[in-house]
């Protein structure tokens, strides 16, 4: 694991000293000594070294923050209430009087607290919370205007630049994050990313596309029919599906759902059916990242690639720079969908349910490989209730498509959870 480290050249001791404590890491620096070279190192960082983590302080993240790519877990670290407790009594220690002072870059609220913990007059305290427009000479203004308004024989300053700005004018106090700060700060970074390492790739988005112009008096039309068509796809049983636009459809789910969909990123047969059931004519997108928001920016990213296609397709882009395509709408015909099988719809009326519940039921059915289910179990799979699940148990077992096949204690208290074992490919 590389995480990178983003701090002025007059803080590094107290980093190296809070990240002794990690093992199995490896730091990447980027040291500046004026905030004026923050992009430059961090851009720097960015193109020399790989990292699965970026930890830096309030005025780094300000300064660089749009140079960040999307995926890259970040943390940023401040100076904490116990810090600035710390700093009031380095200045009792001083013989200073607690106030008035004048502070900047802490919030309004954590100022209170602790002035409030330490029973010191608040009304004789000014303080400038952080802004990331602030400049360094915007901070030494307020405290010159405070201290020759008040008369405060010094200021506590979070910014490295403020002291030497004062030039020794009035008695600088820096409440800069202490090592335990920073470390609880850096241990949460590394649980972060060992997380995302751990099942990072776990979900994935779609993003499926109506390829027509936009202008297209019939493209709402479509792009319900679209939705329908994937919601109806027992494939999708457990995936999140919405409207995107007015002529796309997100879905998200686990990866390996669009594996299965995909038979290994190969074809995607959906979009046959998209053109021949509704007309229109589709393309599809798919983004495998370590966050929501980064899966569907990938994903539109290969639909947008897909468009580019004469021919209907799809592509898939990871957030490790992979992509695989184009995917074609050929390929193995998806199995247990009603249009295909008469028989379910058949099934579906003698039992009271719809075709495309059923079809989602066969769909669960297989995935489950023979293993029985808890009704809450297959609540989560269908999207509803835990009462709606139990419902469906019932009547699912009343048309013998459910035999009851044990029990599970999941806690210690209450009654055992009854199982049961679907039974829908054998009705059909």
């Amino acid at each position: 694991m590389v995480i990178g480290l983003v701090c002025h050249a007059s803080h590094r001791p107290r980093f190296e000293e809070a990240a002794r404590t990690l093992t199995g890491v490896t730091f990447a620096w980027a040291v500046y000594e004026r905030e004026d070279q923050i992009r430059d190192r961090v851009a720097g960082l960015l193109r020399t070294a790989t990292l699965d983590g970026l930890l830096l302080g309030l005025v780094p993240y300000a300064r660089c923050r749009d140079l960040l790519p999307a995926g890259l877990p970040v943390n940023v670290t401040r100076s904490a209430a116990l810090d600035l407790a710390l700093a009031w009594s380095r200045a009792r220690g001083n013989g200073w009087p607690a106030t008035p002072v004048s502070i900047d870059t802490f919030t309004q609220e954590t100022v209170d607290e602790v002035a409030t913990a330490l029973d010191l007059d608040r009304n004789s305290i000014a303080c400038l919370p952080f802004d990331p427009e602030q400049s360094v000479a915007d901070v030494v203004a307020f405290h010159r205007d405070r201290v020759a308004a008040t008369g405060a024989s010094y200021v506590i300053s979070v910014r490295t630049g403020v002291g030497a700005a004062l030039d020794g004018r009035v008695a600088v106090l820096n409440a800069l994050a202490t090592p335990g700060t920073i470390r609880a700060d850096l241990h949460e970074l590394a649980l972060r990313v060992r997380t995302r390492k751990a099942d990072g790739q776990r979900f994935a988005a779609g993003v499926f596309l109506v390829a027509e112009p936009q202008e297209s008096p019939d493209l709402d039309r479509a792009r319900v029919g679209l939705r329908h068509l994937l919601l109806d796809t027992p494939e999708f049983a457990d995936a999140w599906i919405d409207n995107r636009g007015r002529r796309g459809v997100v879905v998200f789910a686990h990866a390996a759902l669009f594996e299965t969909v995909t038979h290994q990123w190969v074809g995607l047969p959906v979009l046959a059916e998209a053109r021949d059931t509704l007309g229109v004519r589709a393309v599809a997108g798919f983004g495998i990242g370590a966050s929501a928001r980064l899966c569907v920016a990938l994903a539109e990213r290969a639909a947008a690639r897909a468009e580019q296609d004469a021919d209907p397709g799809a592509y898939l882009i990871s957030d490790n720079g992979m992509m695989i395509g184009p995917m074609g709408a050929s390929g193995v015909p998806l199995s247990y969908t009603y249009r295909e099988h008469g028989a379910i719809e058949a099934l579906a009326a003698r039992v009271g349910l719809s075709p495309a519940t059923l079809s989602r039921l066969a769909a669960i059915e297989r995935g489950l490989a023979d293993r029985p289910v808890s009704p809450s179990e297959l609540a989560r799979s269908l999207g509803i209730t835990d009462p709606s699940g139990r419902r469906l148990i019932r009547t699912l077992s009343g048309a013998g498509l459910a035999v009851g096949d044990g029990s599970s204690q999941v806690t210690r208290k209450g009654r055992p959870t009854r199982l049961y074992r679907l039974a829908i490919r054998a009705a059909l």
